[in-house]
C-alpha cells in the first residue's frame, strides 16, 4: 500500500524534543564504563552557522553516536570561542555592547546546531566570555606565573594598525593581520609571555608519539618548532670607522659552519645593538632601520619580501684569515629574536644570500659542489647549490664531504686559535619563540595583575578573582577602552594598599581555546579542573577540525597541557590522542560581467539548465546568462554560500548530514551541488518508503538469520555490511560506510517490496526484519531522526539512540567463494574461483580442466599439483 512521505520538518523536531526530555546524551562522570571523548573544534559565535559547520559537527556526531552504541561512556560537549575582535568591531559599527552581540549570536547558533540533531551534552555548555570560565583561566595564569612559566618583557611585536592590537608571529599571514588583513607594523611594547620555548624539545620529540595525527600536521609543527644544530661563531670587528662604538666582535649563529670560506658579507637585524650604534653615525643606516621596523616581523613575511639591506661601513675579520675582511650590512630578512640577530652570508649555498649578493654586487664563491662535479668548472648561476656534496675553494676543507667539513670546522672553532679563546661553540637553536599573549583590547580575559609604583607587578590574590570586565565601556575612540576606564583601572595595591593600576591588556583569545577541552570534563568545578576526572577523560580520543589550526591552536594546546601538568591541574602531557582534519565544503561560483565590472551572483539567484546544449546558468530575475566559474571555498565575497537554514528547512537535517559525509573522503573537499542534495533526499524517501510499507508485516516478526535461499542471501549481505561499516566508522571513512548503505538498500529493496505485497515466506520475513534493523543501525549515526522513525515502525522498544550496536555473525561475513591464482612451474597462468570449503580433490579436478593448464600439459599427466588451501595452486609439469 502507499505510505505517507517522510516529512523531516515534522519528524525531526519531535525526536530532538524526546532526546532532550529523556537526557539521552547527558554524560555522567561517575559512569563506570570505558570512556570515549569526541570533540569538534568549538565555533566562534559569528551569528550564523555555515555548511562547513554542518560537515564538521556531523562528522563528530557520527563518531559520538557510533561509540555510544558500542557501549562507551561518551563525552560530546559544545561551547563557544567567544572573545575576540569581531565583537568589538560590531560594537563600534552597530552601537551594541560586545557581550550583547556575542550572546545573541550564541543563542541563534545554538538553535541552529540543535536543529541538526547533534548528540551533544548541552549541560556542559559554556562560552569563553562567561565570567565563570575566564575566572578559572585567570587562576591558571596565576599558577603559571608562580611556576615561572609567565614573564613580562619589552619586545618587538607585530602591531595590527586596524585592529590596534599585538599579533603573535603565527597570526601574521603574508605580512598581514590574520583577521583584519592589514599590513602589520613593528613596535616595541612591554608584553606578557608564556614560556613555550621551555618545552620546545619535548613538544618536538612527542610528535613522534602522536600516531593518530595526520602526518602533514606533525610535519607543520616540526617545521614551526624548527630545531637546528649549529654553531655560535665570533668574528672580530676589523674596521668600524667609529661606527661600532665599544663593540669589538660580532657573534653569529649558523647551521652551516662548513661554508665559512664562502662567506662574503655579514647581515644583522635592524634591532641589533651594532645596527643601533651604526645608526647614530649614519643617517642612511638609521633610515633603513626605521623602514624595516615598520614591516612585519614574521618569518613567513620576511621569506617572501624583497631582500634589502644597507652597508654600515663596519667590517669584520674572518676567523681563519686575519687579512680577510667582510662588510656588515643591516638586512631586512634577519630577526633579532632568532639566534643572535646576525648571520654570515654564503651566497653560493643559500638562495636568500645569493639574491642579496647579486643585488649589492658582493662576491659569490662556490664552496660546495655535487659529488660528481668538477671544481675547475663548477659555477653558481641564478640558483644557489643547497645540497650536500664535496667541499671546494675552502682551503683545508677541500675534498671533504659536507658532514666531514662540519665536524672539522667545528673542532677548529672550538679549539684555541693563536692563543685566543675559542672562536665558536656548538649550539642547538629553535625557530619557536615564546608566546606573547598581551592584546590591547577590551573583549578578552583580563590579565590578573596590578601595577604598583612601590611594589612593582603584583598578582591579584586568588580570593579576589575573578577580575571582571566592566560593562560600561566606550568604543567611540580607537584603542583599548580599558585604558580609559579609570573607575575600573584604579585599585589599591594588594600588598601595600597604596593607589595602583590594573593591567589593561587582555589575553590572546588562543589562550581561551588552549584548555577548553579540559574544562568540559568538569565545568562546574570551583578550580580550573578536577584532576582525577580530567585524567580519566583526557587526552581527547577524537578531535576534529580544520587544517588551518595545525600550528596556532594545536601547538598552543599542547603547550598548555604541559603547563597545566606543571601546575598540578592534570597528569597527562598531550591534549588530543586522535586528530582528524576535515576538508572544506566548496561550491561553484557565478558571475555577471568581466574584469573590474564583475558582479558575483549567489546560487539562490540563478537557474541551472542542462540539455543537449550543455550546462548553463541564467539569472532568475531577468533571464540573462550567468557565467559558471570555478569551484571554490564558500565565501561571502563571491556569494557562493549556501545557508544551512534553507537546506534544513527544505530537506531536513538528515539529508544535509548524509550528503556532506557521502560525496568524498572526509579529509578532502566536498562539492556542494543542488542536484546532489536532491539525490540524497530522494534516497531518504526511498529508505522510508521501503521500510514503512513493509513495517506492518514486519513489526511483530522475530528477527532471525536466514538459512537458505533468498533469506540466506539477505542475511549474508546484512552481516557483511554491518561488519564493514563498523570498520569504516572506526577509521572515519564515512563516505565508504555510506556507499555500503546504498548497496544494502539495493539488496533489501526486492524482499521488502515482496513483504509489503504479502509475497514472502516466514524465513525471508525474519531475515529481512533483522537486515532492516541492521540497516537502521548503520545509518543511525548519520541520519538519526530517520533511524528513530524506522526503529519505531519496525516495532522496537525505546529509541535507537539508546540501543547497542548489534553483533554480526562471523560465519555470514565470510565469502562463500575464493579466487585462487594458478601457477604452472612457478609462473601465474590462470585464476580459479572455487567454493571456500572445497576439498583438494575437487580443486585439482577444476585446475586440470583449465585451458591454460591443458595447453601446458599437452596431453601429459602433471608431475605434481600443490594446493595451498585458500591461497594458491601450483602445477608442476
Amino acid at each position: 500500500m502507499a505510505t505517507e512521505r517522510y516529512n523531516p520538518r515534522k519528524v525531526e523536531p519531535q525526536w530532538q524534543k524526546q532526546w532532550a526530555e529523556n537526557d539521552v546524551f547527558l554524560t555522567r562522570n561517575d559512569d563506570p564504563r570505558e570512556t570515549y571523548y569526541v570533540l569538534e573544534m568549538f565555533p566562534y559565535p559569528s551569528g550564523r552557522i555555515h555548511i562547513g559547520h554542518v560537515r564538521n559537527y556531523a562528522m563528530g556526531d557520527v563518531v559520538a553516536r557510533y561509540k555510544r552504541a558500542c557501549g562507551y561512556n561518551v563525552l560530546h560537549p559544545m561551547g563557544w570561542d567567544a572573545f575576540g575582535m569581531p565583537a568589538e568591531n560590531a560594537a563600534m559599527q552597530n552601537k551594541v555592547h560586545p557581550k550583547d552581540w556575542t550572546y545573541d549570536n550564541i543563542a541563534t547558533m545554538r538553535n541552529q546546531l540543535k536543529s541538526m540533531g547533534l548528540s551533544l551534552d548541552w549541560s556542559r555548555e559554556f562560552a569563553t566570555c562567561d565570567v565563570e570560565y575566564y575566572h578559572r583561566q585567570q587562576h591558571l595564569f596565576l599558577d603559571m606565573l608562580e611556576k615561572g612559566l609567565v614573564y613580562r618583557k619589552q619586545s618587538k611585536v607585530n602591531w595590527d594598525p586596524v585592529d590596534m592590537t599585538v599579533l603573535a608571529n603565527e597570526q601574521v599571514i603574508d605580512g598581514r593581520g590574520w583577521r583584519s588583513g592589514a599590513l602589520v607594523e613593528s613596535r616595541e611594547l612591554t608584553q606578557w609571555f608564556f614560556r613555550i620555548t621551555d618545552f620546545a624539545q619535548d613538544l618536538l620529540d612527542a610528535l613522534d608519539t602522536l600516531d593518530n595525527w595526520p602526518e602533514k600536521v606533525r610535519l607543520m609543527q616540526k617545521n614551526w618548532i624548527g630545531r637546528s644544530e649549529g654553531m655560535m661563531v665570533r668574528w672580530d670587528i676589523a674596521n668600524g670607522a667609529g661606527k661600532a662604538g665599544n663593540h669589538d666582535e660580532l657573534t653569529v649563529y649558523t647551521t652551516r659552519p662548513d661554508t665559512i670560506f664562502g662567506a662574503s658579507f655579514m647581515a644583522i637585524s635592524a634591532d641589533h645593538p651594532l645596527a643601533k650604534e651604526a645608526s647614530k653615525h649614519d643617517d642612511r643606516v638609521a633610515a633603513f632601520c626605521e623602514e624595516t621596523r615598520h614591516a612585519g616581523t614574521s618569518l613567513a613575511a620576511l621569506e617572501t619580501a624583497e631582500k634589502k639591506g644597507v652597508d654600515t661601513g663596519i667590517t669584520v675579520r674572518h676567523p681563519f684569515d686575519p687579512d680577510w675582511e667582510l662588510p656588515v650590512y643591516v638586512a631586512n630578512f634577519v630577526l633579532m629574536d632568532y639566534g643572535t640577530g646576525a648571520i654570515f652570508g654564503c651566497p653560493s649555498g643559500d638562495q636568500r644570500d645569493l639574491d642579496f649578493a647579486r643585488k649589492y654586487g658582493l662576491p659569490v664563491t662556490p664552496v660546495v659542489m655535487p659529488k660528481d662535479g668538477d671544481a675547475t668548472t663548477f659555477e653558481i648561476g641564478d640558483e644557489a647549490f643547497t645540497d650536500d656534496g664535496v667541499m671546494i675553494n675552502s682551503r683545508f676543507l677541500n675534498g671533504m664531504s659536507t658532514d666531514e667539513a662540519f665536524e672539522t670546522i667545528a673542532k677548529k672553532l672550538e679549539a684555541d686559535l693563536a692563543g685566543d679563546a675559542p672562536r665558536g661553540e656548538r649550539k642547538v637553536n629553535f625557530r619557536l619563540r615564546d608566546w606573547g599573549i598581551s592584546r590591547q583590547r577590551y573583549w578578552g580575559c583580563p590579565i590578573p595583575v596590578i601595577h604598583c609604583d612601590d611594589c612593582g607587578v603584583v598578582p591579584v590574590p586568588k580570593e579576589d578573582l575573578p577580575v571582571k570586565l566592566p560593562d560600561d565601556i566606550d568604543f567611540e575612540k580607537p584603542g583599548n577602552p580599558l585604558d580609559r576606564h579609570n573607575a575600573w583601572r584604579q585599585v589599591p595595591c594588594p600588598c601595600c594598599g597604596k593607589a595602583a593600576r590594573r593591567e589593561t591588556d587582555t589575553m590572546d583569545t588562543f589562550v581561551d581555546s588552549s584548555w577548553y577541552y579540559t574544562r568540559f570534563t568538569a565545568p562546574w568545578e570551583d578550580n580550573p579542573t578536577d584532576p582525577a576526572v580530567a585524567d580519566r577523560w583526557l587526552p581527547v580520543d577524537q578531535y576534529i577540525g580544520g587544517i588551518e589550526h595545525a600550528i596556532l591552536h594545536l601547538l598552543y594546546s599542547r603547550f598548555f597541557t604541559r603547563a597545566m601538568k606543571e601546575t598540578g591541574h592534570v597528569s597527562h602531557d598531550e591534549p588530543f590522542k586522535g586528530l582528524f582534519t576535515q576538508g572544506m565544503v566548496v561550491h561553484e561560483t557565478y558571475r555577471l560581467g568581466e574584469g573590474t565590472k564583475v558582479r558575483w551572483v549567489s546560487p539562490s539567484e540563478i537557474d541551472i539548465i542542462e540539455d543537449e546544449n550543455g550546462r548553463r546558468a541564467t539569472l532568475i530575475e531577468t533571464g540573462e546568462p550567468v557565467a559558471i566559474g570555478s569551484i571554490e571555498k564558500m565565501s561571502k565575497s563571491k556569494k557562493n554560500v549556501i545557508d544551512p537554514d534553507d537546506i534544513l528547512s527544505t530537506y531536513g537535517a538528515d539529508t544535509a548530514r548524509f550528503f556532506v559525509l557521502s560525496d568524498s573522503p572526509p579529509d578532502r573537499d566536498v562539492v556542494w551541488t543542488e542536484s546532489g542534495v536532491q539525490g540524497t533526499f530522494r534516497f531518504v524517501q526511498r529508505i522510508w518508503r521501503l521500510i514503512s510499507e513493509a513495517a506492518p508485516a514486519l513489526a511483530n516478526v522475530a528477527a532471525a538469520k536466514g538459512k537458505e535461499g533468498k533469506a540466506l542471501e539477505v542475511s549474508r549481505a546484512a552481516h557483511k555490511t554491518l561488519k564493514a561499516i563498523g570498520e569504516d566508522l572506526d577509521g572515519l571513512a564515512f563516505n565508504k560506510a555510506i556507499a555500503r548503505i546504498y548497496e544494502l538498500v539495493n539488496v533489501l529493496a526486492a524482499p521488502l517490496s515482496d513483504i509489503a505485497a504479502g509475497k514472502a515466506d516466514d524465513e525471508l520475513c525474519a531475515a529481512t526484519k533483522e537486515a532492516s534493523l541492521f540497516l537502521t543501525h548503520c545509518f543511525a549515526p548519520m541520519m538519526p531522526h530517520l533511524a528513530e522513525e524506522c526503529w519505531k515502525v519496525l516495532g522496537q522498544d525505546g529509541m535507537i539512540s539508546m540501543a547497542g550496536w548489534p553483533a554480526f555473525d562471523d560465519g555470514l561475513t565470510a565469502d562463500n567463494e575464493v579466487m585462487l591464482p594458478v601457477q604452472i612451474n612457478g609462473k601465474k597462468r590462470a585464476e580459479l574461483t572455487v567454493a571456500r570449503d572445497a576439498d583438494q580433490d575437487s580443486i585439482k579436478s577444476a585446475v586440470l580442466a583449465l585451458d591454460a593448464v591443458q595447453k601446458a600439459l599437452d596431453g601429459k599427466e602433471p608431475k605434481k599439483i600443490i594446493v595451498v588451501p585458500q591461497r594458491i595452486v601450483n602445477v608442476v609439469v
